[in-house]
């Protein structure tokens, strides 16, 4: 399935693959993809940046959940949730976040720049962590490495992202995006 182009339904579409690896995940101790982070990390990593970030850049306060160390389930749902809302909110239409490394920018568009890329992203992570289906959309890997390929130097001295990982010249779009954003795409778990 394609991903939509507008903020709302992508979060819907993208959160709601994660919320089925989420649903599908037996060990939240699986070791992860990213160095040193077990899969229940991964789900305390997207539920602990986004709502500081929320909160600082447009005065939103998403609801709070239990910590993912206690309930990640519960914890996802719940931040998850307090997205889809803000998003879905006419009232949100024409707020702003500002943050000093980005600037002003509409709210939506940001959400779905930072915030569900990054979901996107770690849904992988979590799949192959706990042996489910690791596969992404093909064109929405194909947009976000066009994208972070042109910003590359900004990107790595972040510190969000490893060190580009080598694939073999013919692998996939989505092999190619994990390989740029620091993941072995040919990783299994330990």
């Amino acid at each position: 399935m394609a991903l939509s182009d507008t903020p709302a339904e992508r979060h819907r579409q993208v959160a709601g693959l994660f919320t089925d690896r989420v649903r599908g995940t037996a060990s939240w101790d699986a070791p992860s993809p990213v160095d040193g982070w077990a899969a229940r990390d991964v789900v305390r990593h997207l539920t602990e940046w986004f709502p500081a970030f929320l909160a600082s850049g447009a005065g939103i306060d998403l609801p709070r959940g239990p910590s993912a160390d206690d309930d990640p389930v519960a914890a996802w749902r719940v931040h998850c949730d307090g997205v889809q809302a803000v998003l879905d909110d006419p009232g949100t239409a024409d707020r702003k976040l500002t943050n000093p490394h980005i600037g002003t920018l509409p709210l939506a568009p940001a959400i779905d720049q930072f915030y569900t890329a990054d979901v996107f992203m770690h849904t992988w992570d979590l799949a192959r962590a706990t042996g489910q289906d690791d596969r992404l959309d093909p064109a929405f890997c194909a947009r976000l490495l066009a994208g972070m390929e042109q910003m590359e130097e900004v990107l790595r001295s972040s510190g969000q992202y490893g060190p580009r990982i080598d694939v073999p010249a013919d692998a996939d779009v989505q092999a190619r995006m994990l390989g740029f954003i620091g993941r072995d795409p040919f990783w299994r778990g330990r």
